[in-house]
């Protein structure tokens, strides 16, 4: 059974930083993209960032600069680190993998989310 297990999300102030993290299990991941997407309450699901199976990232405008995905191939995981967060941070994320893309239908593997709350 395919498990991506995020963690690390929780409750900080405007400005502060968060490490999210995500632990892949249940198959190999070789060859996938492995990234993250966001919620926040009443509004569609966002894309954040992804990172292919060798290294190539993308981001989505208002991350760049802030946020950095990483990744260890040898133990499945996927990390996401976050600078200056801002109110509009607010969300669940969510890890997943899948084809390299901006576009949620490319993930075929979903995590169940984690919160992150960034109060002003």
């Amino acid at each position: 059974q395919v498990q991506l297990v995020e963690s690390g999300g929780g409750l900080v102030q405007a400005g502060d930083s968060l490490r999210l993290s995500c632990a892949a299990s249940g198959r190999t991941f070789s060859g996938y993209a492995m990234g993250w997407f966001r919620q926040a309450p009443g509004k569609e699901r966002e894309f954040v960032a992804t990172i292919s199976w060798s290294g190539t990232t993308d981001y989505a405008d208002s991350m760049k600069g802030r946020f950095t995905i990483s990744r260890d191939n040898a133990k499945n995981t996927v990390s996401l680190q976050m600078n200056s967060l801002k109110p509009e941070d607010t969300a669940v994320y969510y890890c997943v993998a899948g084809v390299y893309s901006r576009i949620t239908a490319r993930y075929a593997y979903w995590g169940q989310g984690t919160q992150v709350t960034v109060s002003s």
